[in-house]
């Protein structure tokens, strides 16, 4: 990926933030493999300003959609301070295998490292960290659910493992849903909209991604 396709990424703008379409498949932050990640690009995001930005949270690998960036220290500081308060609303957007009986609930149930070994790696854990998911399905196709996924805490592989819990895992997961390490259809998770209430009197600021090409058909085939 060159600067003009990370420019190209680019969702909203102002003095203090930035929202882009992550693509799926590039990482956030490096990893213990190396290799290209979202870090590498940020200078084509200065616009002028004398640092880069920096991201305000994270988003899997091969999850796409709405990633929100401070443009400064005081913007990044201001930022963390509404995740950690939960005062940012995201939604996700998921086809997963099967699906709900119902229209619309809620998945309440602890999460914590599944091994020392893979921090990253997550299972339910009645004594893990308290984790909540709402969700609401958006339609059905054959086999296939698309849900909307409200995740109200920001644990870990939270709704990867919330949906592979409750007997629908996310479609293309191959760690907590059935597809391949190599030769899937792609992870279908999409981080779908944030809204930012960034200043005190104005209303939120709300960012929706495009759906991604590798999720389109399966979207449409359910209705979305």
């Amino acid at each position: 990926m060159n600067a003009e396709e990370i420019v190209s990424k680019l969702l909203y703008r102002d003095a203090l933030m930035l929202v882009i379409d992550k693509p799926a498949g590039l990482p956030v932050h490096p990893g213990p493999k190396g290799g290209e990640t979202l870090t590498h690009h940020l200078d084509a995001l200065r616009f002028g300003l004398p640092r880069k930005p920096e991201a305000a949270h994270r988003l899997d690998k091969d999850t796409s959609g709405c990633l929100v960036l401070g443009r400064h220290p005081k913007a990044i500081a201001r930022l963390n301070e509404l995740f950690k308060k939960n005062e940012i609303d995201k939604v996700y957007w998921a086809v997963v295998e099967g699906g709900p009986a119902g229209d619309e609930g809620e998945i309440d149930l602890a999460l914590a490292p599944k091994s020392p070994d893979r921090g990253w790696w997550m299972k339910v854990d009645p004594k893990g960290q308290p984790s909540l998911t709402r969700w609401r399905v958006l339609g059905r196709g054959e086999g296939l659910t698309l849900l909307e996924l409200r995740p109200v805490t920001g644990r870990t592989h939270q709704l990867r493992v919330h949906c592979q819990a409750s007997g629908w895992p996310i479609l293309g997961d191959p760690i907590y849903g059935t597809a391949p390490r190599f030769g899937g259809p792609g992870l279908h998770l999409h981080a779908r909209s944030v809204s930012v209430p960034l200043y005190p009197k104005k209303p939120p600021i709300v960012v929706e991604a495009p759906v991604p090409e590798h999720m389109r058909e399966r979207v449409v085939a359910c209705g979305g």
